[in-house]
């Protein structure tokens, strides 16, 4: 049962690695009636957020972050979708995120740290 669970978990982490850039992209083509500005920041920050995740957090970098700064990462990275959603105006869909996040960072940290939890 702890293998099913932490499996599920698994698997929400990637669901909410790709639901960070979706919110990303976006607020990113929603936030400026400027057509470049939309275009921008809808492709450019979601890019951004790959950038940052590949070099701290993804599990095969030799960067990786690990401990309280893995974590910080973490909140950091799940909370700019949170933000970018809610500056979208999509507040129910924000709350549901961040709630799915704490789910995901409470499970992570009392099933034992799996590997790429570090």
């Amino acid at each position: 049962m702890l293998e099913a669970i932490k499996s599920v978990n698994a698997a929400l982490a990637f669901v909410l690695e790709l639901g960070v850039l979706v919110a990303l992209g976006y607020w990113g083509f929603t936030a400026d009636p400027g057509l470049l500005t939309r275009i921008s920041l809808g492709i450019g920050l979601p890019l951004l957020a790959i950038l940052v995740w590949g070099i701290w957090g993804a599990p095969q970098s030799k960067w990786q972050l690990h401990g309280l700064w893995f974590l910080l990462l973490r909140i950091v990275f799940f909370g700019s979708a949170v933000v970018a959603l809610s500056l979208a105006g999509q507040y129910i869909v924000a709350v549901i995120f961040a709630l799915l996040t704490v789910l995901f960072l409470v499970l992570t940290y009392t099933l034992g740290n799996p590997t790429w939890a570090k």
